[in-house]
């Protein structure tokens, strides 16, 4: 591996991590307000718009963090 990638995996790895914990904080604090206007919050409903597209990029996100770490952690 080359030394420049060895330098720069662990900064990758950190900015993929942040990202994540913004998704995954986005994703909650949506979920949390159906209580506060009356609306059920045990109810199944199929994810739209924006919420489906935060919801993908959480698992694109993880997907490229593990691969990072992976080559990290082997290098």
């Amino acid at each position: 591996m080359p030394t420049w990638l060895k330098h720069i995996l662990p900064a990758v790895q950190i900015g993929l991590s942040v990202v994540v914990i913004i998704l995954i904080l986005v994703q909650s604090k949506g979920s949390g307000l159906s209580g506060v206007f009356g609306g059920e919050g045990n109810v199944y409903q199929t994810k739209r718009g924006a919420e489906k597209v935060i919801f993908i990029a959480t698992i694109v996100f993880l997907i490229l963090f593990f691969g990072v770490a992976f080559l990290n952690a082997y290098r």
